[in-house]
C-alpha cells in the first residue's frame, strides 16, 4: 500500500482539559487560532490579554504582570514610529495601540485587571512558542514584545539559547503549582531573517522544550501541531494564500487531533455540540 504521507502519533496528553477547567492560552497567532477554537468548544478561557507574543522571555514577563497586577502606568506608554500617531508599550501587541496615552492605559489596564483576576483561578494554561527570536531595547537590554515600528537603530536582534529558554520556562511551571501546562511549538513560519534563521529558531525552541519535559513530571506536557502541519500535511494545499499560515483545512484538522489528545474523553461529545451551536449562531441568514 502506497503511503502519501506520514503520520504523526497524537497520543492521549497527561493534561487534560475538561468543560469546567479555567484555561489561560499565550502565544503566537496560533494561540489566538486555538484559544478562540476553545471558546467556541466551549471552554472557559482568557486569551492573550496583553495581544499577540512570540518569544519565551515575552511570555514569561506577561505571566509575571499577571501574576502581580501592577497595572501599567504612564512611563510604561511609548509613542509608535512610523508616523502611526498611536500609543502602545513593549508589552502589547500594536492591536493595543491608541491615539492617546489615557486612551492606550484605559484600555490596556481594563483588559490587565480581567485577565489577572482570570490567571488567579486559572488551572490549566496552553502556551504556543512562537519564535526564539527576540528584539533588545539598545538602551538598557529590555525584550520588546511588539518593536511598534520604531527605527530599528534602537533595537538589537539575538537568537535566545536552549539553556536560556529551558530555564525561563522551568521556572514558569514551577512557579506556579496549581497550575498545568500544554506547550506547543507554531508551525508558522518566521521567514523575515530568511528560512535558515527560521529553521533554527524553532530547533531551539522544542530543544529547550524537550529539556523542561524531560525535568518536569505531570505539571507539563507538549502537543506536537508543528509535528502535524510541516511533517504529516506537509503540502502547500494545507497552507493559506501567504503560504505561511495553516489553511483552514489544516487547523481543523490539527484541532481535530488537540480534541482527541487533550480533552476528556467524556466531555469530547458536548464540545464537538458547542462548536456546532456556535457555527449556527454565527451564521447569517438571507432573511
Amino acid at each position: 500500500m502506497i503511503k502519501l504521507n506520514t503520520p504523526v502519533l497524537t497520543p492521549q496528553l497527561p493534561v487534560q482539559l475538561s468543560l469546567g477547567d479555567r484555561i489561560m492560552v499565550l502565544g503566537s497567532c496560533f494561540a489566538d487560532s486555538m484559544g478562540s477554537r476553545l471558546s467556541a468548544a466551549g471552554f472557559n478561557v482568557c486569551v492573550n490579554p496583553f495581544g499577540t507574543l512570540y518569544n519565551p522571555v515575552s511570555i514569561c514577563n506577561s505571566v509575571a504582570r499577571l501574576a502581580s497586577g501592577r497595572p501599567f502606568a504612564a512611563t510604561d506608554c511609548v509613542e509608535m514610529g512610523a508616523g502611526a500617531g498611536l500609543v502602545c508599550s513593549w508589552s502589547h501587541h500594536t492591536s493595543f495601540a491608541r491615539p492617546t496615552a489615557e486612551e492606550f492605559l484605559s484600555v490596556a489596564n481594563s483588559a490587565l485587571e480581567e485577565a489577572s483576576a482570570f490567571w488567579k483561578t486559572a488551572n490549566k494554561v496552553l502556551i504556543t512558542l512562537g519564535s526564539a527570536m527576540v528584539w533588545k531595547l539598545v538602551e538598557d537590554g529590555e525584550v520588546v514584545s511588539n518593536c511598534l515600528k520604531r527605527p530599528s537603530a534602537e533595537f538589537s536582534h539575538e537568537m535566545l539559547g536552549v539553556q536560556q529558554i529551558a530555564v525561563l520556562l522551568k521556572m514558569l511551571v514551577e512557579g506556579n503549582p496549581g497550575k498545568e501546562f500544554i506547550f506547543t511549538v507554531s508551525p508558522i513560519r518566521h521567514l523575515g531573517d530568511g528560512a535558515h534563521a527560521n529553521t533554527l529558531s524553532k530547533a531551539t525552541l522544542h530543544l529547550a522544550l524537550a529539556r523542561v519535559m524531560e525535568q518536569l513530571s505531570g505539571a507539563a506536557c507538549y502537543f506536537p501541531a508543528y509535528e502535524i502541519l510541516l511533517d504529516e500535511l506537509r503540502d502547500y494545499r494545507y497552507f493559506a494564500e501567504d503560504l505561511v499560515h495553516p489553511s483552514r483545512v489544516a487547523e481543523d484538522i490539527i484541532w481535530e487531533r488537540f480534541v482527541a489528545a487533550a480533552v476528556v474523553p467524556g466531555d469530547q461529545s458536548q464540545t464537538a455540540l458547542n462548536e456546532k451551536a456556535a457555527r449556527q449562531s454565527a451564521h447569517r441568514p438571507l432573511r
